[in-house]
């Protein structure tokens, strides 16, 4: 079984918040699960939050996962003319290679024109994880030029689902399964007034649902 667990470490749910539990509380809580389960991840950061919070990028590194982008501030590269998204592209890898090395690429909200590809083959990246079954992308792993495509399977939400309902959808998964969370997800996020499908099961029952998964 080939599996692939990844995580989008960025602020609060964007672009409804701006805080940053998710980076005081819940990476040093997902960091732990991957201790104690002895599993290693990628850890896509914004430049920001690696800027902000260098000591748990070493602590990625140290721990022997692998560091890649989700561009600078968590810009939406659809929504930007492709110099300004080849730009922020840039300034991230330029602040996320002081760390070490980044080969590995995912946009924010899995919104990733086809033309970007070039971009990041220019830049020096050679793995994208932009795409989604679960938006309809249907072209599996594949080349685009010089970047392997590996998309993601499911949604986020997915692993907070009851664990019933989980192992249905995880048996129908077709392989690799790229699973991916935010660490927002893992602090209490019940009282926040953004979407509900953001708001349940976050905090410690996503944890524990997260392990189960790893388990399975």
């Amino acid at each position: 079984m080939m599996v692939s667990i990844t995580f989008d470490v960025e602020h609060d749910c964007p672009p409804y918040l701006t805080t940053m539990r998710g980076m005081e509380e819940g990476l040093p809580k997902l960091l732990d699960l991957m201790a104690e389960k002895r599993v290693r991840a990628t850890f896509f950061f914004t430049a920001e939050m690696a800027r902000r919070f260098p000591e748990l990028v070493r602590r990625v590194i140290d721990e022997g996962h692998e560091l890649g982008s989700h561009n600078y501030n968590h810009e939406r590269l659809d929504k930007l003319t492709r110099e300004e998204g080849e730009k922020a592209i840039e300034k991230s890898l330029k602040v996320l290679r002081k760390f070490g090395d980044v080969v590995s690429f995912r946009a924010p909200n899995l919104q990733f024109p086809n033309y970007y590809y070039d971009i990041l083959s220019k830049n020096g990246i050679l793995v994208d994880s932009s795409k989604a079954t679960y938006k309809g992308y249907r072209g599996g792993v594949r080349f685009f030029g010089d970047v392997l495509e590996v998309p993601a399977s499911t949604t986020s939400s997915v692993i907070r689902l009851p664990w019933r309902i989980q192992r249905i959808i995880h048996g129908r998964l077709r392989e690799p399964r790229v699973y991916f969370a935010h660490p927002w997800e893992f602090v209490p996020m019940q009282r926040e007034k953004i979407r509900w499908d953001c708001r349940f099961n976050t905090g410690d029952q996503a944890i524990s649902l997260l392990g189960r998964l790893i388990d399975h």
